[in-house]
């Protein structure tokens, strides 16, 4: 296959959570080309149970607007980044939603949390779930996490769930990141990392399984240098087995367990 630009692939990304935000929440679909998978960009029925798998709680679960929840991700960026009420916190492909309300939660009233997300579907669904919710102090920009729309030094805490991967430039997104870190502040994300080689059919998949959050994926070793690179330490990159028990299931019948795993992504601008 002709090798697409880092455009196309981006265009790919945007056009599939297109089709996940304008879906009804009650109506399952599948943004991979495989039906019968649950990729962490599927939307099946019950969001619920499947973001159970992930790490969320039942409090949490039933915390957030109906439509936040799209049972997007592969794990739960809240639990790691621990958050302290009046901190700024970012979300990097917020989706509808769901992790920024969450993260509302803890940084409290004095606090502020931005999403940012590609999607103009997205975006809107996201605000309307904020008014819903009434989540004033919760708002959604619309930009690419390889530029962000936000200012320099303003931000205590960055999060994202299963977003990087489909970027194809993370070390941009990670510059980005940095950028608008204030000193002190930190990366708290859980992303989808390589434990083997991916067989060639997966990894020259820049189409469907690239916006699966499959192909895209790195290497732990790659992305501690990535994010050395940028200028962060305290560098932390914990592969979660656990995470295998869903993954298989992504592609039923390829062993995607055998290549990929969630990750707990740590690092701390000086």
């Amino acid at each position: 296959m002709n090798k697409l630009t880092n455009d196309q692939i981006r265009q790919n990304v945007r056009g599939r959570y297109q089709e996940i935000a304008v879906q009804k929440v009650e109506a399952g679909s599948s943004c991979s080309s495989v039906e019968s998978s649950t990729s962490c960009c599927d939307t099946p029925k019950d969001f619920n149970k499947i973001s159970g798998k992930l790490g969320y709680s039942i409090d949490e679960l039933s915390a957030v607007p109906v439509g936040a929840n799209l049972g997007l991700g592969c794990g739960n960026p809240g639990a790691i980044a621990e958050m302290q009420t009046g901190e700024t916190v970012l979300d990097l492909g917020s989706g509808g939603g769901f992790d920024c309300f969450l993260a509302s939660r803890q940084v409290g009233a004095a606090g502020h949390v931005i999403g940012v997300d590609m999607t103009p579907e997205m975006i809107s669904r996201a605000r309307a779930n904020a008014i819903k919710g009434n989540f004033i102090n919760t708002e959604f920009r619309l930009g690419e996490i390889e530029y962000l729309p936000v200012a320099d030094n303003t931000v205590n805490v960055i999060i994202s769930n299963c977003v990087i991967n489909l970027s194809p430039d993370k070390q941009q997104v990670f510059h980005e990141a940095f950028r608008v870190l204030q000193p002190g502040g930190r990366l708290a994300i859980s992303d989808i990392v390589t434990t083997a080689e991916l067989p060639p059919e997966i990894k020259n998949d820049l189409n469907e399984l690239y916006s699966g959050c499959i192909s895209g994926a790195s290497s732990v070793a790659d992305l501690e240098a990535m994010l050395a690179e940028s200028g962060f330490t305290n560098i932390s990159i914990e592969p979660k087995d656990e995470s295998k028990a869903f993954i298989k299931d992504w592609i039923p019948g390829a062993n995607m367990d055998n290549y990929i795993v969630s990750a707990v992504i740590k690092g701390t601008k000086e």
